[in-house]
């Protein structure tokens, strides 16, 4: 079967499987992993570990330290390496500091070669955060065969699988889209939350105060979040 880029159905996975480093480590604190790229020798057809490009994100300096500690607490974790200087992926990141890593792990621990074994393609970094996967694949097979190749997935990795969203393989993911994944859960509902309620319409019909009371923060950190937000939706 010959693939197309526009080819098959577009799904995004909720997914959790067992042995995982980023996984059990936002399990435990805030902030969230990006997964880019895996890397392994070309002379090994078997490789016993591969290395992975990361970004680590959070609101903090202090959040994302928390994170990386917690990522080489992991029994399922080699050495954090971390990068001098970024690949250029921090304007697209999640979060307001973003910290770039190579990290060596067991490829038995990888949930991707069952993904694709079963026919699912992903097409984006893999996000991480509270314990979950968020895969965006293309699946080239049709729309009737996507629910027995994820009970395949379930049962070959011993993982949970729901699909979040699911599209036709032609429709591409629009920039506002893009810009809305590449925001904090906290500053995506602070954002949605405030348009919403009419923030944005003129006149207003909702006040900075009345938003911060229902989210129980300050005002003061209810601008932060949607500066924010802001900042990442509207830069060119």
């Amino acid at each position: 079967m010959s693939y197309t880029a526009n080819a098959g159905t577009r799904l995004t996975l909720d997914l959790w499987h067992p042995d995982c480093w980023a996984i059990g480590a936002t399990e435990h604190v805030d902030g969230g992993v990006l997964a880019h790229a895996v890397y392994s020798s070309p002379e090994a057809d078997r490789p016993e570990s591969v290395n992975g490009l990361f970004t680590a994100f959070g609101e903090t300096e202090a959040e994302v330290e928390r994170l990386l500690t917690e990522i080489e607490a992991s029994p399922h974790a080699g050495d954090v390496q971390e990068l001098q200087q970024r690949f250029g992926r921090a304007r697209d990141a999640p979060g307001s500091v973003v910290r770039e890593f190579f990290l060596e792990y067991d490829p038995n621990d990888m949930v991707c070669p069952t993904l694709l074994e079963h026919g699912f393609v992903h097409s984006a970094p893999v996000r991480i955060e509270n314990g979950r996967e968020e895969w965006q694949v293309v699946f080239a097979g049709d729309r009737s065969e996507i629910e027995p190749a994820l009970d395949g997935v379930r049962a070959d990795a011993g993982a949970e699988v729901e699909v979040a969203a699911i599209t036709a393989g032609d429709t591409a993911r629009s920039e506002r889209e893009q810009r809305l994944d590449s925001l904090t859960p906290k500053q995506r509902e602070t954002f949605e939350a405030a348009r919403d309620a009419g923030y944005y319409r003129w006149p207003r019909e909702a006040t900075t105060r009345e938003l911060a009371d229902e989210f129980g923060v300050s005002k003061t950190t209810l601008l932060e979040h949607l500066r924010k937000a802001e900042a990442k939706l509207l830069d060119p």
